[in-house]
């Protein structure tokens, strides 16, 4: 079973980049949990899975290139943690931006829903 949900986390760690790639805020919806904290961005604050969805429902953010460059997948029990190394670019309020990031999520899973992202953080690789 371990197998299988590692195999289904990191299916749902690339469908959450192709996502964000896509500003495919429905598709966010689905993978990120409600009670969603992302701490990261330029300035390091705390955003909600509500302020995620707004930035993409907006078109704030948009994001023209996200390459993975490693991806780490753990999983124990119903919760699972993915560390992405990647290269994203695009703009942000109209600002164009390139970034080299670790993005660490923490996922939990329900049979119902698959998995979510409960907890996320990036920081500059």
């Amino acid at each position: 079973m371990t197998d299988d949900l590692t195999s289904a986390l990191r299916e749902a760690e690339r469908r959450l980049q192709a996502a964000q790639l896509a500003g495919d805020a429905d598709a966010l919806d689905e993978l990120l949990d409600d009670r969603l904290i992302y701490t990261g961005g330029p300035d390091g604050a705390r955003y909600t899975k509500q302020d995620d969805l707004d930035i993409q429902r907006s078109r704030t953010q948009i994001l023209s290139r996200v390459d993975e460059e490693d991806l780490i997948v753990f999983v124990e029990g119903h919760t699972g943690v993915t560390w992405f190394l990647g290269t994203l670019e695009g703009a942000f309020g109209g600002t164009p931006f390139a970034a080299r990031l670790n993005f660490t999520r923490t996922w939990i899973y329900t049979p119902d829903r698959g998995w979510r992202v409960i907890a996320a953080h990036a920081s500059p690789a």
